[in-house]
């Protein structure tokens, strides 16, 4: 924007006290969020209870599990799939507008999430293939809630509290988790008390009931309850005015919506939308050198720093089962029914997400705009490094019955830094430093490489973290360099992601217009003089 070209709309946003639509904002986002986080989630609950379902072998002397390429798969699925949703809804957002693609993501996930619960088959693989299929397509339909949600709440946010906002819409995503441990204790709980099959080693048969495959299908079609209940509200918010005026220039629209949610007379301003149109700061698109002169160093920082973070974070999570399994804190699976086991992993992630998890967002929340994004992310990196260290030197130590309380506080601790740390940060730079034309678009391409590291983590930890010694691996799996080489690697990942910190610039206390360079600073804050 050129000189004295503030919009008196974008101003009053920034400069807005704090009110019911920010909240109202927030929920809305929020139960997306929760939604995408307890659908990806829950899948590791009950992929031990898949593998037993339907690959025991009559007279095996251990329960079946899902072979190495079947879990790599139902786990890694939906990633893949949100991947592809980031790249392709974080276009589409700026194309057709936040708010239209927003319903689409939403009516996606829901039947989705209901069809992966009716995947059927007359065969295991049948069944599998089925259930890939849909959450593939799951998947697709979170990606587009990554970028969308971020943006929606950063435009519509005002500057001195942007950051916990955008950070509280995230921290549902530690809500959906728990959520997910919640439903399958339940679930677990009435299903045991019904059958009260025995364990697996007194009655092979009897410890598997055949109506315990209904457990995993209800439990993954209850993430269609929350994206459903929350339909009606997303579809009453109206455009943000940042894209209604800056890059689908009607000022008059914007004003209205705006005057609107604000309750305050605002200005339509037509000229200087006409104006900020014509500026070339505005025409250049996403593939050109002035957008890499501009904004580069910033596409890298985002992306790098959420690529490295999502590697650690998502091999953390979907193989905490098999890190209790190892430290006892889960018992052999020959000592357990189908459903009890079941019950065990959901008891030992809900604890995690209690007390490591969910404090980490909420701290986030607490602290963004006082201490900033860049000082969070940094901190959140080396106490992860840290942590992780810390539990791979001793590995052996924790392994002792008598340590086991050390290992899971050391566990948590790391859990809570990636919270209270990048795995926040990531979400919220990427939708305050990029143009209004450009920023769904930016936020979707460092969320899908954020996912590429995803991928790695969770489909390469499954080989990398295979004991050396065949008796210790899992069934059919290659040799690995182990568990605690694992966390070697692991933690030289958060090291790195210090280090591409540097690259990210800090968005604390400045209007998304300066961010982007749309707006000179002066002019800014002449705009709040005369709005004081």
């Amino acid at each position: 924007m050129a000189k004295g070209q503030q919009l008196e709309v974008l101003n009053a946003l920034d400069v807005a006290k704090t009110q019911w639509y920010h909240f109202t904002a927030i929920v809305i986002a929020g139960m997306g969020f929760f939604t995408d986080a307890y659908d990806l989630f829950c899948i590791s609950l009950v992929t031990k209870l898949l593998g037993r379902l339907y690959y025991t072998e009559v007279g095996s002397k251990k329960p079946g599990a899902l072979p190495i390429n079947v879990a790599a798969a139902v786990s890694g699925v939906a990633l893949c799939g949100t991947l592809a949703g980031q790249l392709f809804f974080g276009w589409l957002g700026d194309k057709m507008g936040r708010k239209k693609v927003y319903g689409i993501t939403l009516i996606m996930m829901v039947f989705t999430s209901i069809a992966s619960g009716l995947s059927f088959g007359s065969s295991a693989k049948g069944v599998m293939t089925t259930l890939c299929f849909f959450r593939f397509w799951l998947g697709f339909g979170v990606g587009g809630d990554y970028p969308l949600s971020a943006t929606i709440m950063s435009e519509y946010a005002n500057k001195k509290t942007r950051g916990s906002f955008i950070a509280a819409v995230f921290a549902m995503q530690g809500m959906g988790i728990l959520a997910g441990g919640i439903v399958s204790l339940i679930v677990a709980t009435a299903f045991e008390n019904k059958f009260k099959p025995p364990p697996f080693k007194v009655d092979p048969v009897a410890s598997l009931p055949p109506e315990s495959d209904y457990m995993w299908r209800i439990v993954l079609m209850f993430g269609a309850f929350p994206a459903a209940a929350t339909y009606y509200w997303r579809m009453q918010m109206p455009e943000t005015a940042r894209y209604t005026a800056l890059v689908a220039k009607n000022a008059k629209q914007a004003a209205a919506d705006m005057s609107k949610v604000l309750k305050v007379q605002i200005d339509a301003e037509e000229e200087k939308v006409e104006k900020i149109g014509k500026s070339s700061n505005q025409s250049f698109g996403l593939f050109t050198a002035q957008f890499a002169r501009q904004y580069g160093i910033r596409l890298l920082g985002t992306t790098s720093t959420w690529f490295l973070l999502d590697i650690a974070f998502y091999s953390q999570n979907l193989f905490q089962k098999d890190l209790f399994t190892s430290i006892g804190w889960i018992p052999p699976a020959a000592d357990m029914n189908a459903i009890r086991e079941v019950y065990m992993i959901a008891r030992a992630q809900t604890l995690i997400a209690l007390c490591g998890t969910v404090p980490g967002y909420w701290f986030t929340v607490a602290f963004i705009d006082v201490i900033g994004r860049w000082w969070i992310q940094m901190m959140g990196f080396f106490f992860m490094t840290v942590f992780m260290l810390a539990i791979a030197f001793p590995y052996h130590h924790w392994q002792q019955k008598e340590n086991r309380i050390g290992f899971i506080i050391m566990y948590g601790l790391t859990f809570f830094f990636a919270n209270f740390g990048p795995n926040a940060t990531t979400f919220v730079v990427p939708a305050e430093v990029f143009p209004a034309r450009l920023r769904s678009t930016c936020h979707g391409i460092s969320a899908a490489t954020g996912k590429a590291g995803a991928i790695i983590g969770a489909f390469g930890f499954v080989y990398a973290s295979q004991d050396p010694d065949p008796a210790k691996r899992d069934h059919g799996y290659p040799a690995g360099i182990g568990k605690k080489n694992s966390l070697f690697v692991l933690s030289v990942i958060n090291f790195l992601g210090m280090v591409c910190t540097l690259f990210v610039p800090e968005s604390m206390g400045k209007s998304l217009e300066e961010l982007a360079g749309e707006v000179e600073v002066d002019e800014v804050e002449d705009d709040h003089r005369s709005s004081a």
